[in-house]
């Protein structure tokens, strides 16, 4: 994974910022919505979302790939974030802090990226405290269709892709309804935003 981003680093931005902006701004405008001012941000990439949070939000941000986050930091220093309180490289399937570290975690395109997506919903589960929110965007694959057939002529790139087109809601969570929100954004459906309270 660190490989593939590091292919993908330099356009970024370019290439999958626009395709995925309309996904991101709900995201964050959920977000922004919630109770809660500490918010964990897994995946944060390039730090395309940190400009959309609201300034009371504190945000920390963690990825994998330390390319992708000194592009994130030169955002955060040009734009003037204050808001942003941390950027780290770290594993989202094995984090560093404590139980219950924030109010709500967010992961825009990240679960078909992990090894194992249930272990990152466990890990996010973990960091938010009990009654906090956790949020996901993704793309999780059809039940049929057109789209259906090319996501399963995708799958075997998903290595060179660095995701995976034929990714299923249930890959993530044990049953779907767990979700309290579950929102096709566009275009084209391509990507959901999947709402899930953390229990109290």
């Amino acid at each position: 994974m660190r490989d593939a981003y590091r292919r993908w680093a330099g356009v970024y931005d370019e290439v999958f910022g626009g395709v995925s902006g309309a996904g991101r701004r709900r995201a964050v405008a959920a977000v922004n919505r919630l109770a809660g001012t500490k918010v964990l941000e897994v995946g944060v990439g390039t730090g395309l979302a940190l400009p959309l949070y609201e300034p009371k939000k504190q945000v920390v941000g963690i990825d994998l790939s330390r390319d992708m986050l000194r592009r994130a930091r030169d955002r955060v220093a040009n734009e003037r974030l204050r808001n942003v309180t941390g950027l780290l490289e770290m594993d989202a399937e094995s984090m560093a802090f404590e139980d219950g570290s924030f109010d709500i975690a967010v992961a825009m395109f990240t679960a078909t990226v992990v090894p194992d997506a249930r272990r990152l919903y466990r890990e996010m589960r973990r960091v938010v405290r009990p009654g906090g929110e956790l949020l996901f965007v993704n793309h999780f694959a059809a039940e049929g269709g057109l789209r259906w057939w090319a996501e399963r002529t995708l799958a075997p790139l998903s290595r060179v892709l660095g995701w995976h087109p034929d990714f299923a809601l249930t890959d993530l969570l044990e049953d779907p309804r767990q979700a309290a929100e579950i929102t096709v954004c566009p275009p084209f459906g391509l990507f959901t935003l999947v709402r899930v309270p953390n229990p109290a």
